[in-house]
């Protein structure tokens, strides 16, 4: 049910296929980020004819609102959304780390500030598993301790032991979730529709967060220990893209390159921009997911073949061509660079919709043409010639 098989390699880039219990997942590929249980402003079939074959659910947020007995009680995320395809949460772990000021970090766990209504709250390893397997994903994140992006040894060094503690007690919890043993003891508040000690129709698998920041000793000290606890059914790596500079990430990558298990996926988290998943799946990396392609449409920023666009910029007004000809999204299928800026100054939600949808199908669409190169043997120079078109122009 939790199965990886590698199709091919060309140096440390791979293609490759997730079995699921909801389906396939064909690697590299992207995961859009549906933070509420939506991918912001789309429609599930809109995401569907995207061609994403997962996605990825906020275990804070929804943890929030509307809280995981809701969504326990309509059926788990999957039912809830409506889909149908592989799901993966996150652990919460990004977001209170995104909190400075409202959270305070102990070895129990997070108390934090809620940022909707005031409340205080606490996030465990044991909550974090708890709430996770009441949304009903296929893959359930560890709960992990995120540092800076330039924190020092020691901070870092605090941040990945942590992570590793956590995990021996994410890994308990999760097992006796998986047993139907657990006796809940975390989540807050009374939960006439949830008992902790349900299981799910299908099994449910655990991911560990490899954490160390941008030092190379704590990264494989990091792994090792992951890898101790194990098996996994798959490995993350966290805490990248959080301020520290992209070669420091690029360097991190090609460290743990050659030390990750080869029949297993490997899943960056948090980073999708267009250049980051060309660099990532260079150096390994299977999965993906960010937030940057819809916040970026919704602002009127397109990714195309040839750069960053301003869709809201004059020198669009009468521009009859689609935002990327290359593109095969509803937006450059049927819509012209002209009407997308009309949609935008005159305010219209369509246009942030489609510019977000656009974005999405791009990412998708990186995973696939990556795929597709590295089955033939093609992806370095593919690589190159694409990062070459992306950076020759400005932003137009």
């Amino acid at each position: 049910m939790f199965e990886f098989q590698l199709d091919a390699t060309e140096g440390h880039a791979r293609a490759g296929r997730l079995t699921l219990p909801h389906g396939e997942v064909r690697t590299p590929a992207f995961m859009p980020v549906g933070t509420y249980g939506a991918v912001r402003g789309l429609h599930p079939e809109e995401i569907e004819q995207a061609a994403a074959q997962i996605i990825l659910g906020n275990t804070y947020h929804l943890h929030l609102r509307p809280g995981e007995a809701v969504v326990r009680a309509m059926g788990g995320l999957h039912r809830f959304s409506t889909w149908s395809r592989p799901m993966l949460t996150d652990s919460g772990g990004f977001q209170v780390f995104s909190l400075a000021g409202l959270r305070t970090i102990e070895e129990e766990g997070v108390e934090f500030t809620s940022h909707i209504d005031g409340s205080v709250r606490t996030l465990t390893p044991e909550s974090s598993m708890e709430i996770q397997w009441a949304l009903g994903a296929d893959v359930a994140m560890a709960f992990d301790h995120v540092v800076p992006g330039q924190a020092s040894f020691e901070l870092a060094e605090e941040g990945m032991e942590r992570t590793l503690r956590w995990l021996d007690r994410c890994k308990a919890a999760h097992g006796e979730l998986a047993e139907g043993r657990y006796v809940g003891k975390s989540v807050e508040g009374p939960l006439p529709t949830y008992r902790p000690t349900d299981v799910p129709t299908f099994r449910q698998t655990l991911w560990p967060i490899v954490q160390g920041g941008s030092h190379d000793e704590l990264r494989r000290r990091s792994l090792e220990g992951t890898l101790e606890r194990g098996p996994w059914t798959g490995v993350a790596i966290g805490g990248l893209s959080v301020g520290e500079p992209k070669p420091v990430m690029h360097r991190v990558l090609e460290s743990l390159a050659d030390r990750l298990p080869i029949d297993r996926p490997r899943y960056l988290m948090g980073v999708g921009f267009p250049e980051d998943l060309i660099e990532g799946i260079a150096r390994g990396v299977d999965l993906f997911d960010c937030v940057a392609a819809t916040r970026n449409g919704r602002h009127g920023t397109a990714w195309t073949a040839r750069g960053k666009l301003n869709v809201r910029k004059a020198a669009h007004r009468m521009a009859d061509e689609p935002l990327d000809p290359d593109c095969d999204c509803a937006a450059c299928a049927r819509f012209s660079k002209s009407y997308l800026r009309h949609l935008f100054v005159a305010g219209e939600m369509l246009g942030l919709r489609l510019v977000s949808l656009h974005n999405i199908r791009f990412l998708l669409r990186i995973g696939e043409q990556a795929r597709a190169a590295i089955l033939q043997g093609e992806f370095d120079r593919w690589s190159r010639e694409w990062l070459q078109r992306y950076h020759a122009r400005e932003d137009a």
